[in-house]
């Protein structure tokens, strides 16, 4: 390896809180590398919500996911930051003083990391029963890839969380019917979802659960059953989407030597971990009064940049100063360059 591959940043993770930070590591003059597992950039929004509404991000009252994950790709991309996909890390040690990350790939040499891999490796949940999963690709799905895919459909949502609730939302003006079950009245949605979910043409069943499946090649029906009384009801369908959680596993980051706290990484009010030089941002950072929200992780990542600014260079000062004041200069600069 020479000098040229000592990367000033590295970023594990691509979401959302890992493209703003690659934004901010260039608006800083670092030089930066994004490594993502997934194939595309974006996260869990372009894995599992793409076509997805999200309503608490700044300046946007509304904004599709993968419209996010656009405008932020593009404000990322403008600093040229290296970009390493499908690749998942395994390994991370300490050498010659730089950072060397081994991936499935190969080797990546960085001054600091940042770590803003969401939940980790992530997967739907799935029933883990035979009966119901054998139909998972004939109409029973546990996340969302596209609308269209339930244009004109006969849908039933299992679930009562914000992803169930904003789907069946979402949903209303592509599917033909709609029916929401839930197997009890609490919901763990936004209030706002809940408040539209009931003053929306969705039939939603409360204390119902699913039973069973039935159809030929494709869903075409759903038994479900009332859990107080047992009653059985039959729904004809064409299409189900289950909303039944997350598996996360932090994978090989566990072996690291980081505080490790509720499957998160503990990290100071800077971001920083236990280790030198190591910085965690977005979901899978945790301290007192931490929320999980896309809104908080980009703060997160200007914090965790702008200090690891001051790790790479003592002299540095971590206020970067205000964007539109420095992006003025530069631009009166380069006028005058020509």
């Amino acid at each position: 390896m020479t000098a040229d591959d000592l990367f000033d940043l590295t970023i594990i993770g691509a979401g959302p809180t890992g493209l703003f930070a690659a934004y901010y590591a260039g608006f800083r003059g670092l030089r930066t590398k994004l490594i993502d597992s997934q194939p595309d950039l974006g996260g869990q929004v372009t894995a599992l919500y793409p076509d997805k509404f999200i309503y608490d991000v700044a300046g946007f009252p509304k904004i599709l996911g993968k419209d996010l994950v656009r405008n932020l790709v593009d404000q990322a991309m403008q600093y040229h930051p290296a970009v390493h996909l499908d690749e998942n890390v395994q390994a991370m040690n300490r050498q010659d003083g730089a950072i060397t990350l081994r991936t499935d790939a190969g080797e990546h040499r960085t001054k600091v990391v940042l770590i803003s891999a969401g939940i980790g490796a992530f997967t739907p949940k799935t029933y883990k029963r035979p009966e119901l999963d054998q139909w998972i690709g004939k109409g029973l799905a546990f996340a969302v890839r596209s609308k269209e895919d339930y244009r004109g459909k006969r849908l039933l949502v299992v679930g009562g969380g914000d992803s169930a609730l904003d789907w069946a939302l979402g949903l209303v003006d592509y599917a033909k019917s709609i029916t929401l079950i839930h197997r009890r009245d609490g919901f763990r949605a936004h209030e706002d979802s809940v408040k539209k979910l009931f003053a929306s043409p969705i039939n939603v069943k409360l204390f119902y659960e699913l039973r069973a499946l039935r159809g030929d090649d494709r869903v075409r029906e759903a038994v479900i059953y009332n859990n107080k009384t047992q009653q059985e009801d039959i729904v004809e369908i064409d299409a189900v989407l289950a909303f039944l959680g997350l598996v996360s596993n932090l994978g090989p980051i566990r072996e690291w030597g980081l505080a490790i706290q509720d499957d998160s990484i503990v990290v100071s009010t800077k971001m920083e971990t236990n280790l030198p030089g190591i910085y965690a941002a977005g979901d899978i950072a945790i301290y007192p009064g931490k929320l999980k929200l896309i809104a908080t992780g980009f703060g997160e990542a200007a914090t965790a940049v702008n200090n690891a600014m001051t790790f790479i260079n003592p002299n540095a000062s971590a206020f970067p100063g205000h964007s539109s004041s420095i992006m003025e200069q530069k631009e009166k600069a380069a006028a005058k360059a020509h």
